[in-house]
């Protein structure tokens, strides 16, 4: 497996990237409110990336027609923002940011929810939250990546919910997608381990009914099989000597940027 050990200046570049991710979800939030359509949020989000000299990772990559993905309800991923859809209340919403900033690219994603919503609506999202947190302190250089999908696995399987299996985080850099492939769900594996200078995105996809999705027509977006809710959080992280540092982490977000996770 060819993965890419970032050096220090890499390291400082995609740090600079990982920080204009976080910033764009953090300054989308207050116009993420009934009435405003989808594409209105992806104009935001465009025109902020632009002002900061940094480009949207998603537009025209692999043709996709956005400069961000806009998933609702029931859409688990790469929703496509449309000037017809509008945000109702009681709707939760996920914003996925990439950008490329000096060649370096970053990726993060969260939820939102519009007005205020239903119980279950809550709680998916507060899952698909934890199931990311929770990775942090079991990274470090020595153990398998495979404890990623362990701990997701381990944790969701406590919940009423269900994990999306078709997608995956992966390693990220000069390039959109890199090896290595991060599964969301424990796979028994142990080929592949944390080194130092690692970086890859964590981005679990919880479903409210049963794990199984299907592609729209539009060839992109992606929706649950049975029309539950679902939700995804998603952060680019870097492995350090003993530990891990959260790249996309947002001011505010009430998580630590460096994690020291000590050998047991």
């Amino acid at each position: 497996m060819n993965i890419h050990i970032k050096n220090q200046q890499e390291i400082n570049k995609m740090r600079i990237s990982g920080y204009l991710a976080g910033e764009v979800l953090r300054k989308i939030e207050p116009y993420v409110i009934p009435g405003t359509t989808t594409e209105k949020l992806n104009q935001i989000c465009h025109n902020y990336i632009i002002q900061k000299k940094a480009i949207p990772g998603c537009l025209g990559y692999l043709g996709f027609p956005s400069s961000i993905c806009i998933s609702v309800n029931e859409i688990a991923c790469h929703g496509i923002p449309n000037k017809n859809k509008k945000l109702n209340n009681g709707d939760i919403v996920n914003i996925d940011v990439t950008v490329i900033k000096n060649q370096y690219y970053a990726d993060t994603a969260k939820m939102f929810i519009v007005g205020k919503t239903h119980k279950i609506a809550y709680e998916l999202c507060q899952v698909a939250k934890k199931s990311l947190y929770r990775t942090f302190p079991v990274i470090r250089p020595g153990l398998p990546i495979s404890i990623i999908g362990q701990t997701i696995q381990n944790y969701v399987n406590t919940t009423p919910f269900s994990i999306v299996k078709e997608y995956c985080g992966h390693g990220i850099g000069t390039t959109f997608h890199e090896q290595p492939y991060i599964l969301h769900y424990n796979y028994h594996e142990n080929k592949v381990f944390f080194k130092p200078g690692m970086i890859f995105t964590i981005e679990p996809i919880i479903n409210a009914g049963n794990k199984e999705v299907f592609c729209m027509d539009d060839n992109w977006t992606i929706c649950t099989k049975d029309y539950s809710l679902s939700a995804q959080y998603e952060h680019t992280v870097l492995v350090t000597e003993n530990g891990c540092e959260i790249l996309t982490k947002r001011k505010n977000e009430k998580i630590q940027k460096i994690y020291f996770n000590k050998k047991k």
